[in-house]
């Protein structure tokens, strides 16, 4: 699997927070899957171009 997500960037937006380790790869999971997603219903419309509608 490939890291979507960049640590840095979540620490940054979630300043106030702490974050455990776990948290990472689990959104990393749901980046993916939403991701996959979006590509999936480009394709169902006949588009190579994934747009916010896919989302």
């Amino acid at each position: 699997m490939a890291n979507t997500i960049v640590k840095a960037a979540v620490k940054e937006q979630l300043a106030d927070q702490n974050v455990s380790s776990d948290f990472y790869g689990a959104l990393d999971d749901e980046v993916s899957n939403l991701l996959d997603d979006a590509a999936r219903r480009a394709d169902e419309n006949d588009r190579k171009t994934a747009q916010a509608r896919d989302l």
